[in-house]
């Protein structure tokens, strides 16, 4: 498979791209015209009354916070509960009203999380500062006053509605752009976690599935995905590849790498691009993509076992000990596109090793680290790679 139906196409629509105003007066007419300007309403509620609509499905698309791998420890939601007892004020959320009266979060979601986690009973208080007599306690054993003055708390939310944008394009645009500003402060996010948040969808959904795979993960030194694995493993929030979601962005620069020849505004740039288009990739499609993924990964497994995606350092003859993005770039799109002759480079695999390895003796020093992220460099990569194999089939 080289490309689905809609990335054969997915180029011809040109990129939406922000007009600039070539004087004072187009810009005060851009301006009135409420180009680049988000409308929003404020609302409050106590947050009993917040808890209620959380119940009801379409009030609040909570896969985000489902989807986002967590950050906030027992000891962080506990101190925001303490906030409420204390009466500190609490920054609002930040809503987009994806439907009218049907929202997803964009900034808050840890908030949300440690509120309606507290009031479910799912953590009991711990590592208070200024109420350390309440350590332990869960919202139903809080004593009679202290649960009635939280229950007087409000949460403050800022909307930011629909007739915000004017197109869906636009729309995606905005979303991204708003989600960034809110979330540069605190915990900041990495971009895979925005587009996760902002791209929901099938596609989204099969990067997170495809991050589960066993050879996957075996690969780039991550242990076995379990169900609820970060309760079970919680040393993996201390993977940087793992809690900024960037064995998520490893997937996802397989398939837009696939389509390097329209490769601009740098690799963060681009994979937003293609998330951005991805999102309306029909569901067989989607499984298509994932099929493809995982037979291209079985074949690296087949050639190269532990030295997968690792680089070869000639001044030390030996293999590194850990994966390289952008050698994982030039393996997985040069083995997808010769997934036909599988069979023979399997049966050739010590001739693709030792060739992998003149490659690397062969190529300037840092030819395959990733220093470099031009477009040609990412072209040459490729390139080289796809040479190599040439060479070993047409003998």
């Amino acid at each position: 498979m080289l490309f689905t139906p809609s990335e054969a196409t997915m180029w011809n629509k040109r990129t939406l791209e922000v007009a600039v105003a070539t004087d004072d007066r187009a810009i005060n007419e851009r301006y009135t015209r409420g180009e680049g300007r988000i409308v929003i309403e404020i609302n409050r509620e106590k947050i009993p009354g917040f808890i209620s609509q959380l119940k009801n499905p379409a009030y609040m698309d909570l896969r985000p916070f489902y989807q986002r791998r967590p950050r906030w420890t027992k000891e962080q939601q506990s101190l925001l509960i303490e906030s409420f007892i204390m009466n500190i004020p609490v920054p609002p959320i930040f809503l987009y009203e994806k439907d009218f009266n049907s929202f997803e979060v964009m900034d808050g979601q840890q908030r949300i999380t440690a509120i309606r986690d507290f009031y479910n009973g799912a953590f009991e208080l711990k590592g208070l500062q200024m109420w350390p007599e309440l350590n332990g306690r869960t919202y139903h054993t809080l004593p009679d006053k202290i649960k009635a003055g939280i229950d007087r708390r409000s949460i403050t939310s800022i909307v930011m509605l629909k007739e915000s944008t004017g197109s869906e394009e636009e729309e995606s645009l905005l979303r991204e752009t708003v989600f960034e500003r809110l979330n540069t402060g605190g915990v900041a996010l990495s971009r895979q976690e925005i587009r996760n948040a902002i791209y929901q969808g099938p596609f989204n959904n099969a990067i997170e599935e495809l991050t589960k795979d066993d050879n996957f993960r075996s690969m780039w030194r991550l242990t076995r995905w379990v169900k609820n694995e970060i309760e079970i493993n919680p040393d993996l929030l201390n993977n940087p590849l793992y809690n900024k979601m960037g064995d998520a962005e490893l997937v996802l620069r397989f398939f837009a790498l696939r389509h390097a020849a329209e490769y601009k505004l740098g690799m963060q740039g681009f994979l937003d691009i293609y998330m951005s288009k991805a999102i309306k990739f029909s569901s067989d499609e989607v499984e298509a993509l994932k099929a493809h993924f995982l037979e291209t990964l079985y074949l690296v497994n087949e050639i190269y076992g532990d030295k997968a995606f690792c680089t070869f350092d000639p001044n030390a003859n030996q293999w590194d000990d850990k994966p390289h993005k952008a050698f994982y770039d030039a393996v997985m799109i040069g083995l997808s596109e010769r997934i036909d002759h599988k069979d023979e480079l399997v049966q050739k695999r010590i001739q693709v090793i030792e060739a992998t390895k003149q490659l690397f003796i062969a190529l300037p020093d840092g030819a395959f680290t990733g220093r470099a992220n031009t477009k040609q460099d990412i072209l040459d990569r490729i390139n080289f790679y796809r040479e190599m194999l040439s060479a070993i089939l047409s003998n």
